[in-house]
């Protein structure tokens, strides 16, 4: 490798060390258990390409993956049929309906997002069960929203900061 591509390297490098464990500290302080979460929904982000004008795509593709966990677990409850078929009928409908929205609503939801955030709710509020959720559907909505904002665009923003400064004093 050139030293221009490990420069590239040793600033993402610097700001993945530098602003996750900042959040998951912040995170822990302010109550907010689903700090993981932040950075499943950055490495989407960065996936997408770290297309800031696609932030608001991603936060609203999470934000409704967080929605639609919650109404998952509020239908399983509501339902009471055989599990299996509970859980591919709540599944099917709402898989089908996420790429349906989602496409209809391209420009404004990315349904990858929407995917994920989905499963990343499951994975946080299935655990806990309906009726015990409290505020984390919340919780699990905000960080992913770090994660996309202040995980996502601040690493790329901060890497951009490094490597400026560092073209000034001709590191490169």
């Amino acid at each position: 490798m050139d030293k221009k591509e490990w420069l590239d390297i040793l600033t993402l490098a610097l700001g993945i060390a530098l602003l996750p464990p900042l959040w998951s500290i912040a995170s822990s302080h302010l109550g907010i258990a689903t700090g993981s979460a932040a950075l499943i929904s950055a490495a989407l982000y960065v996936v997408n390409g770290n297309k800031i004008q696609d932030g608001i795509k991603n936060s609203l593709g999470f934000i409704c993956g967080d929605i639609w966990a919650y109404f998952s677990l509020k239908l399983m409850d509501i339902l009471q049929l055989n599990p299996d078929i509970e859980l591919f009928i709540i599944f099917f409908v709402l898989g089908f309906l996420a790429v349906i929205i989602s496409s209809v609503y391209s420009k404004w939801i990315y349904l990858p997002t929407w995917l994920c955030g989905w499963a990343i709710g499951l994975a946080f509020m299935a655990s806990v069960g309906i009726k015990r959720l409290g505020n984390l559907p919340i919780q699990v909505g905000v960080s992913m929203l770090v994660g996309v904002w202040y995980v996502g665009v601040g690493v790329d923003k901060f890497q951009k900061i490094i490597l400026k400064l560092c073209n000034k004093k001709k590191i490169t």
